[in-house]
């Protein structure tokens, strides 16, 4: 749990976000106990960026892994949880919803939350076979 949220802080400071300036990193553990990291990635146009989490799935996707245990998520945020946005919680959920999310302060505090919880009632793989 520590390396993932380390690695979390590591992808933050990676971030590419000079029009927000709100970096966000996220550390995704596998099944198989590999950890993939991603950042956010900002574009002027602002449509083409992509987030932390996203960046963390697809680069694990590009390397042959699907199935995940964990992810943690890392930003400046305060005294607030950073937590995904919605489109991420989606793109997630394409792997299942049996996994924990580490939402993260920037003090390092965290708290646990099941993918399940962050996006109920969801529409996944299995819902298109109906």
């Amino acid at each position: 749990l520590q390396l993932l949220l380390r690695r979390s802080q590591e992808a933050k400071n990676c971030a590419y976000c000079p029009y927000s300036r709100f970096p966000v990193g996220a550390a995704l553990l596998t099944v198989g106990g590999e950890i993939f990291s991603g950042c956010n990635v900002e574009n002027a146009c602002y449509s083409l960026g992509v987030c932390a989490e996203r960046a963390a799935i697809l680069k694990a996707i590009s390397e042959g892994h699907t199935s995940f245990k964990a992810m943690a998520i890392t930003s400046d945020m305060g005294d607030h949880f950073i937590t995904p946005c919605g489109a991420c919680r989606q793109v997630m959920r394409e792997f299942g919803t049996d996994w924990d999310v580490y939402l993260t302060k920037a003090d390092g505090t965290y708290i646990v939350k099941r993918l399940e919880e962050l996006l109920p009632l969801s529409f996944g793989p299995e819902d298109l076979k109906k």
